[in-house]
């Protein structure tokens, strides 16, 4: 995970690992459940450090013991992403295996069950089998968990309806096709799609207002296919109670009901048309 770079005291060996890590003060503070005051004066040679606390700075940071006892300074070396991207092909009806990491995945579950608000990052690690350094170390704050997971929400959304729109033949398959795959999504995909609908109250800042114009992008994306499909009907309407039909699809569908999640979304895609139909 990381890479020598030169020598040092244990300190300032510390910040370096830190720094590299991408962790701030404040948060590996946090982790360790330190103050930030305590947390500058170790990384400042101010402050003896006991063997057990810098083998827990060192779990937190991702490096061995021994390269901070040396003084050894480091740098980030390529690492994987937290997030493994799902397999962008034409075979948008196809679900495979989770796009999460297992600590995304865990906090999906927790989120899910008990609420964004009302999980600890101390129950995030539990779930995900880790320590809570280790939960800091790629996600120094819980609301970054789920904007992690928003993101992933938004992408696996966005690229499977450009599959489907670009599968189809003519307008008006293509706007068939485009809202198929969104409703598809929220029934395979229903727990992320239940946190992308109910948890966004989590997000703040600027963050918040990316992640609400990715999903003012998926409306767009459905309106400029329908009015190209519907030439001359007012869409903005029904459009928006097509995308509530399919995210409401997470509250009541289930894998043990009568109608496969292929089926359900193939009806909702026919439903969509009919609706701009009548309008």
């Amino acid at each position: 995970m990381t890479e020598q770079t030169g020598v040092a005291s244990v300190g300032a060996a510390v910040r370096s690992a830190r720094n590299a890590s991408g962790l701030s003060l404040r948060a590996l503070a946090a982790a360790l459940e330190l103050s930030p005051a305590t947390m500058s004066a170790i990384e400042n040679d101010r402050t003896p450090l006991t063997v057990e606390r810098l083998q827990r700075i060192a779990d937190a940071v991702d490096v061995p013991v021994e390269r901070l006892v040396r003084g050894e300074m480091t740098r980030p070396a390529a690492a994987a992403g937290a997030v493994r991207p799902p397999v962008e092909t034409g075979e948008w009806r196809r679900y495979d295996d989770s796009p999460l990491n297992p600590i995304l995945e865990a906090a999906t579950r927790l989120f899910v069950r008990q609420g964004f608000h009302a999980t600890s990052m101390r129950e995030v690690a539990a779930e995900a089998g880790v320590s809570v350094a280790g939960i800091y170390h790629h996600y120094p704050a819980k609301e970054l968990i789920l904007v992690a997971l928003m993101d992933v929400t938004m992408s696996e959304i966005r690229w499977r309806l450009f599959a489907a729109r670009d599968e189809a033949t003519g307008s008006r398959e293509e706007f068939a096709a485009m809202v198929e795959s969104l409703a598809l999504f929220h029934a395979v995909r229903r727990d992320l799609a239940f946190l992308g609908a109910s948890e966004m109250r989590g997000i703040s800042g600027d963050e918040l207002v990316r992640v609400t114009g990715l999903r003012d992008e998926v409306q767009h994306l459905l309106d400029e296919q329908a009015a190209l499909a519907f030439p001359g009907i007012e869409v903005r309407t029904p459009c928006r109670a097509i995308a509530t039909m399919c995210t409401s699809l997470p509250s009541w569908f289930r894998e043990e009901g009568p109608l496969a999640a292929q089926e359900v979304a193939k009806q909702y895609a026919t439903f969509a048309l009919a609706i701009l139909d009548r309008s």
